[in-house]
């Protein structure tokens, strides 16, 4: 990558990183799901009010959703497709993997 081209890049991720912040800052968030991958080290977390235990699982259930189709998107493919390798994926895992080389073989 040309030193100009990561200059960019390094612009369009500051810029996603200030929408983020952007997005949490109201106190009419329901619910947030926040994903960070630090020198290959994957830290999560997830937070959201609701009245009954149907509508906390509606919304976690949106999030993910929501992830997986900006995932799809973002890899040119169906959203049917990246939900089935997660689902996979989940399957072979026991909890949130600490890092990228901790996730399963094929």
């Amino acid at each position: 990558m040309t030193e100009d081209r990561a200059d960019e890049a390094d612009g369009e991720f500051a810029a996603e990183i200030a929408a983020a912040r952007d997005l949490l800052d109201g106190e009419e968030v329901d619910a947030a799901y926040v994903g960070v991958v630090r020198d290959g080290e994957v830290d999560t977390t997830f937070a959201q009010r609701a009245a009954d235990p149907e509508r906390e699982g509606l919304r976690a259930l949106a999030l993910a959703a929501a992830h997986l189709r900006l995932v799809a998107d973002e890899a040119g493919v169906d959203a049917s497709t990246v939900a089935a390798d997660a689902a996979s994926l989940a399957e072979r895992v026991e909890e949130i993997p600490g890092s990228t080389e901790a996730l399963p073989d094929e």
